[in-house]
């Protein structure tokens, strides 16, 4: 199954700022609920370790929430935790919301471009459900562009381009009614743009199936790394872990010690 470049209604600059908030949102309480980067927690702290770093900066960050749950596991062993929330379509009051109930959390108001990262954030960079947003020349740029900066990072994908993955999606649409009224907080917005005018389980159902047909297999991954100037100064670990009855592609990528 090759890779399919198809649209994604949250790519897109003419699709409502609101309905993109409310399927990020959607995202963010499901991958905290069901855990979903728990089987990750290793390969952060490892990136973490091997850059020296106790800072995280994530890129396209959506709703930013799904941190949550990782980040309080993280501090456990790393208490002095931070972690930057940054996005090319920044949702400001989520941004807002999750450091309300984290103080370590902070985030950049202005519009984020992975491909060309502030020089200024140092850290850890890393990227969830984010990485298939990218058309093979703009991934690379990314990979380049953390290279050229000497910054490690982390790419994982909740998702793989798998007949069984894109089977699951179509169960989405059910996920989103079934968890809307539990998601804060609470928007009038949400529940009439989910019940009564059903765009986001349309949109969610659309976006996670066109997910996974973007999704970069672990192969493809290998040679995005393997065509960047400088690819022999870093460290890359590329795979794959169980997460209850789905998978984890990650990728991670580090700068060798001398």
């Amino acid at each position: 199954m090759k890779r399919v470049h198809l649209f994604e209604f949250e790519d897109q600059k003419w699709f409502p700022a609101r309905i993109r908030n409310y399927g990020t949102d959607f995202l963010q309480f499901l991958s905290n609920k069901t855990k979903m980067y728990s089987p990750v927690i290793p390969i952060l702290q490892k990136g973490l370790s091997k850059s020296d770093s106790n800072q995280i900066v994530d890129l396209g960050s959506g709703g930013g929430g799904g941190l949550l749950w990782l980040n309080k596991e993280l501090c456990k062993v790393i208490p002095e935790l931070k972690i930057v929330l940054t996005d090319f379509y920044p949702n400001l009051s989520a941004f807002e919301l999750t450091k309300k109930k984290a103080s370590n959390f902070e985030y950049i108001e202005a519009s984020m471009d992975a491909r060309s990262v502030s020089k200024d954030l140092k850290g850890l960079r890393t990227m969830f459900l984010s990485f298939h947003h990218f058309k093979p020349v703009d991934a690379k740029k990314i990979l380049q562009n953390a290279v050229d900066d000497k910054s490690p990072i982390a790419v994982f994908e909740g998702q793989e381009r798998s007949i069984p993955s894109i089977i699951a999606m179509l169960f989405s649409p059910l996920s989103v009614l079934l968890t809307t009224p539990f998601i804060k907080p609470f928007k009038l917005g949400r529940i009439i743009f989910t019940y009564l005018i059903p765009i986001v389980p349309v949109f969610v159902l659309w976006d996670g199936i066109v997910s996974s047909l973007r999704t970069y297999s672990l192969n493809e991954m290998r040679t995005l790394v393997n065509g960047l100037e400088g690819s022999e100064t870093y460290d890359w670990e590329i795979g794959r872990v169980k997460s209850g009855p789905g998978v984890v592609l990650y990728l991670l990528g580090t700068e060798k010690k001398s």
